[in-house]
């Protein structure tokens, strides 16, 4: 093998493992819920291409709120889903969506788009 043939075979590993890192690997640490005046822990989650925050740290044993808003109009984020906890809603553009529940357990749950592309997770600590 000729070493430009070796240069471009390892930048493209490289790059190949730059993007599974970015889009499958790479989680942030959260955003921890604000507990807002009746108790719920609140987060506002906007719907563009992902949702972001993605990731959502909250206390057990208190009332959840995740107030999502879809800016956008593909067909994947009309619909959250989070299975762990029985819930879903449709996900008008434009419109604040609440979805509310009681994580009662510490651990890792996910949201998804109802086919699953969109994903995103909700941390539950120990209160």
């Amino acid at each position: 093998m000729t070493p430009d043939r070796i240069i471009v075979t390892l930048a493209g590993l490289g790059l190949v493992a730059f993007i599974v890192w970015f889009f499958w690997l790479k989680r942030a640490a959260g955003v921890r819920a604000t507990v807002v005046a009746d108790g719920y822990q609140e987060v506002m989650i906007l719907v563009k291409g992902g949702y972001t925050p993605d990731t959502i740290r909250v206390a057990a044993g208190r009332p959840v709120r995740l107030l999502f808003r879809r800016e956008e109009t593909a067909a994947c984020s009309e619909q959250v889903v989070l299975p762990d906890f029985g819930r879903s809603a449709p996900l008008p553009t434009g419109t604040v969506v609440p979805l509310e529940f009681m994580p009662t357990e510490a651990g890792a749950h996910e949201f998804t788009c109802q086919m699953g592309m969109l994903r995103g997770r909700i941390l539950v600590e120990a209160a």
